[in-house]
């Protein structure tokens, strides 16, 4: 196996799997460091190996100091399969600080792990209206691309804003590990002579750091995915370190290449009620939850009383149903709380109803309610909905439907079209303002 990968949240998670698919790699997810012995002794006993085997974890809402128990033991279970490369998959709008999910942090325990190293980061994505140009980190919202430190969700995180937009500054602030900055020129000479041997030198120098990488387009991307693993193939026994975006992974797949077929663009209808559970608090989840109650959904907010056995009671009765704490109008609630209610709420409805479509919306919560909710393994179905996809989740519940849905992912008709099997492609119509 040449790749391996942890996510810091379960939406990064799937939308890793989704571009290495889109690559032409096959993989499957583990939404713990429980289910990956289960995939690997499944291929050992003669079952198809995956192309790629990623974790899905919860390292993005931890603090600081718990990271070692979260991601230490991670990263030593996917050296284990072999991998050549592990990518460490954090959000390409960089959600870290200090105190919570620190990635500077998370450089660190992988030197400690896999030796001295330079650990390629890229955090641009491309496809999803993020970009890195000359060090400086830039996001797309409503059509409009912002520095990151002006964009108006990452701007106003709850849990880590962001104030510095130039990723370096931003890291260093993390970490006691130097910080260096590829340029985008580099990357341009590169394609421009076809030879990537300027960029896997720098990206493969002597002791250990971190080097941010700009990247404006897939050919970039695609020059630091063969750059990376031409400096794995060098490189000492172990596995080579990366940390980055989807963008990353896409860069890394398609340099790897793979005959995978492509995923379905459509999916059939719901079978039966579609249950939304929404820890968002993005403005885009909100405005989605508002264009679904437009169109009949049924809406119970989780922190009025009674909403768990309200929940239960519509979808019971084939409403589809959202479960929120999204609504900006409302009260703060703890987050185990939010945990709490909305996987009893989860199990109870899909106890009654096995059918259920279920979407889970919030990159820091979903990962906890699907393992509640039993949850040990997903594998990709369709990708009608852009980087939304249709998954199949496996565990005590049997198998079912579900969409894991990052806050500032889909159009506002998504829940409409994911209850419907509509799909279309995601805009970002990057002639529009940007903002600096």
């Amino acid at each position: 196996m040449t790749f391996a990968y942890y996510a810091d949240d379960f939406t990064g998670a799937v939308d890793s799997m989704l571009q290495f698919r889109r690559a032409g790699l096959a993989g499957v997810l583990s939404t713990g460091i429980d289910g990956l012995p289960e995939m690997r002794d499944g291929a050992d006993s003669g079952e198809t190996v995956p192309d790629v085997i990623g974790i899905a974890g919860i390292a993005r809402s931890l603090p600081t100091e718990r990271l070692e128990a979260e991601v230490g033991p991670a990263l030593a279970l996917l050296a284990a399969t072999g991998a050549r490369v592990v990518q460490y998959k954090a959000c390409s709008t960089a959600d870290s600080s200090a105190e919570r999910g620190s990635l500077g942090r998370v450089c660190e325990i992988a030197i400690e792990r896999f030796g001295p190293q330079q650990i390629p980061t890229v955090f641009a994505q491309p496809g999803f209206g993020r970009f890195t140009f000359f060090g400086h980190h830039f996001a797309a919202e409503a059509g409009e691309v912002f520095r990151l430190d002006r964009q108006p969700t990452m701007r106003s995180h709850p849990a880590t804003p962001i104030t510095e937009s130039e990723l370096a500054l931003h890291l260093g602030a993390q970490t006691a590990l130097p910080v260096a900055t590829l340029s985008w020129l580099e990357l341009e000479a590169a394609i421009g002579s076809g030879d990537d041997a300027a960029v896997t030198r720098s990206l493969s120098g002597e002791g250990s750091g971190i080097v941010v990488c700009d990247a404006l387009n897939d050919a970039h991307l695609e020059a630091l995915g063969r750059a990376i693993l031409a400096g794995a193939r060098a490189a000492s026994p172990g596995p080579r370190f990366v940390l980055g975006s989807g963008g990353l992974s896409l860069g890394i797949g398609r340099a790897l290449g793979g005959d995978a077929p492509e995923l379905p663009t459509r999916a059939p209808a719901a079978d039966g009620p579609c249950l939304v559970l929404s820890g968002s608090r993005s403005m885009q989840t909100w405005a989605q939850i508002n264009a679904a109650v437009a169109a009949g959904w049924r809406c119970v907010d989780l922190r009025r009383p009674g909403a768990v056995a309200e929940t239960v009671a519509l979808h019971a009765a084939g409403h589809h149903t959202i479960l929120q704490t999204t609504d900006p109008s409302g009260g703060s609630m703890r987050e185990a709380d939010i945990v709490s209610g909305m996987v009893a709420a989860g199990r109870e409805c899909l106890r009654q109803r096995p059918e259920t479509r279920l979407v889970l919306c919030g990159g820091d919560t979903c990962g906890a309610i699907l393992r509640e909710l039993g949850v040990r393994s997903l594998t990709l179905s369709a990708a009608p909905w852009g980087n939304v996809v249709l998954c199949e989740g496996v565990g005590q519940q049997g198998r079912i439907e579900v969409v894991l849905k990052g806050g500032q992912m889909g159009q506002n008709g998504l829940f409409e079209e994911v209850r419907l099997g509509e799909g279309r492609a995601p805009a970002h119509n990057m002639e529009k303002r940007t903002t600096l």
